[in-house]
């Protein structure tokens, strides 16, 4: 008889013996594990494994499927091979892209086809999918010596997926095959095709949109919704790394390899400041009608530094910018709402001082004298600053706040007033044509370097804390960010290169008995692609400055 070993399953609070090598699966069967929807995965130890997965210690489990944000992640990452497949059986000499995150789906190009006909070939190839995912092919997961990756990765063209593993050199890694299809991909993927019934793909601009399912209601598509000022900010950000030539990791990688790091903070630094330079210029022109500026954003998105520094521009073009920030016209803390745990809730707009905010603007554009408001998060109080605040003809109003874009803010100010700014870092650097960066990751890293930095927060404290973050801004910011007159991408291609070595040291500090360890695992893999980049050559005006430390604004 084998070695026994203990599992404990958190699914059921059951402990039972199994053999050395008994497999994730096996215990789903042993047990009669039953969730809501089908089981993809499970956290082992609180770190995400696939179900083949052999358990040779004693471990503890929890089975997880698509409403968990593992799950979710495995169902699209699964998906998006199911449409390379197709793809690749149709037109077996074009490459397929996975862009970015838009329309609460995904969009993606097929290289080379014709624009003409991008309805059928969108149709053909979701009629595609949908036989590969009838015939429940399984997912073929193979660890392999990294040179036999490299030659695979070539004799399929992947010319990104070769430059980033000669670039980032490993001993072995993983690929993935899909009946006769080899390919690599970032984190794990569900048993067979046969798991992902739910998704559609559509024509979307000059490509396709993926349509997956939503997270909390799977057995039904995310509704679409119509981001064309998002999509644009994209394109244009695509356009700068065909600049400075970084589309990849691995592009980015070689530029420091190459010891040109210097020139890619510089270029990258100069294409910031000449969008922000041309974003002032564009609200000069309108400087006889506006007078409010409203700049929102999601959190780590750098819209503070980004209205110091359209302040300064402002100022070059003879203007006289104040800047005002919403969260000093937080009501007090007794009259703060609180969420349905009976949490004080200062996302919602309520927990503003609305008819404060109208009366002060509203008696400052009369040209009366007015005491401006503070807000003490220490003792939860608002008070009235000492000086007066009067303005002139040449004075406008830089207000920056996550509920700067919500109509509701200042809807008694005619619309000429207002000049509307949406900032957010929307990275297009991905690890390869078939694995994108989630901006969402890139705001996060720059928060847990931010949080340790300046609030002495752990990684385990900011990763514990931002599923109510992301809560927050998908019902009180990203519905408005198509309000905006314009956008401003506040990523930098250099950037996770930076952050990468005070990134790592913050999150190996989180413990495996910890439900975080999982996400500080798959953000310490996710650096680990990446090539330091030192920190020294940044500006200190840098946005990213924000999150490090060195700037010369002052918070």
């Amino acid at each position: 008889m084998g070695k026994i070993i203990s599992i404990k399953c958190l699914n059921n609070n059951k402990i039972k013996d199994y053999k050395l090598g008994t497999s994730l699966k096996d215990i789903v069967e042993d047990q009669d594990i039953k969730l809501k929807y089908p089981i993809l995965g499970a956290m082992v130890n609180n770190e995400l494994e696939e179900l083949n997965y052999e358990i040779y210690k004693p471990k503890t489990v929890k089975f997880i499927d698509i409403t968990h944000k593992d799950g979710l992640r495995m169902y699209i990452r699964s998906l998006s091979f199911v449409l390379i497949k197709a793809v690749k059986e149709l037109y077996p000499d074009k490459t397929v892209k996975i862009e970015n995150s838009v329309s609460k789906g995904f969009y993606c190009e097929i290289e080379g086809i014709e624009k003409d006909n991008l309805v059928q070939t969108t149709s053909d190839v979701e009629h595609k999918m949908r036989q590969i995912i009838n015939q429940d092919i399984p997912f073929i997961r193979k660890d392999i010596p990294v040179e036999q990756a490299l030659e695979i990765f070539k004799q399929n063209n992947f010319n990104e997926k070769h430059l980033l593993f000669s670039t980032c050199p490993k001993l072995y890694t993983s690929v993935y095959y899909l009946g006769d299809l080899v390919d690599y991909f970032y984190g794990y993927l569900v048993p067979s095709t046969g798991y992902l019934k739910v998704f559609d793909l559509i024509s979307y601009f000059d490509g396709m949109l993926l349509r997956i399912p939503k997270s909390e209601n799977p057995e039904m598509l995310e509704d679409i919704v119509q981001q064309n000022k998002m999509f644009e900010i994209f394109k244009e950000f695509k356009a700068w790394g065909d600049i400075i030539d970084v589309g990849s990791i691995g592009s980015i990688n070689n530029h420091v390899i190459n010891n040109n790091s210097s020139e890619l903070i510089k270029i990258s630094e100069a294409l910031h400041e000449k969008k922000i330079a041309q974003i002032a210029d564009n609200i000069y022109h309108k400087k006889d009608k506006v007078k409010l500026i409203l700049i929102s954003g999601p959190s780590a998105s750098g819209k503070t530094t980004f209205s110091k520094r359209l302040s300064v521009q402002l100022k070059v073009l003879g203007l006289k910018p104040i800047q005002l920030s919403l969260d000093n016209y937080f009501v007090d803390r007794d009259k703060t709402p609180t969420d349905e745990n009976g949490e004080y809730n200062f996302e919602v707009l309520e927990a503003l001082d609305l008819k404060l905010l109208y009366q002060n603007l509203n008696a400052l554009l009369k040209g009366n004298k007015v005491k401006m408001p503070k807000f003490s998060f220490e003792t939860g109080k608002s008070y009235l600053t000492d000086e007066y605040t009067q303005i002139t003809d040449e004075h406008i109003f830089v207000i920056e706040g996550i509920h700067a874009l919500n109509p509701k803010l200042l809807d008694k100010f005619d619309y000429d007033l207002k000049f509307k700014i949406y900032v957010s870092a929307l990275t297009q650097v991905g690890i390869d044509h078939h694995n994108r960066i989630p901006t969402t990751d890139n705001r996060l890293l720059r928060r847990i370097v931010r949080d340790n930095q300046y609030r002495n927060y752990s990684a385990k404290n900011t990763i514990k804390r931002w599923p109510s973050i992301r809560k927050g801004e998908d019902l009180y910011i990203f519905p408005f960010q198509e309000e905006a007159d314009i956008m401003f991408n506040s990523a930098l291609f250099y950037e996770l290169g930076v952050l990468k070595n005070p990134a790592e040291a913050i999150l190996n500090q989180v413990s495996q008995i910890d439900e975080e360890y999982s996400e500080a695992m798959r953000l310490l893999k996710f650096l680990s692609y990446f090539k330091s980049i030192p920190e020294k050559e940044i500006p200190p005006t840098s946005i990213l400055r924000e999150f490090l430390s060195g700037s010369s604004f002052h918070y």
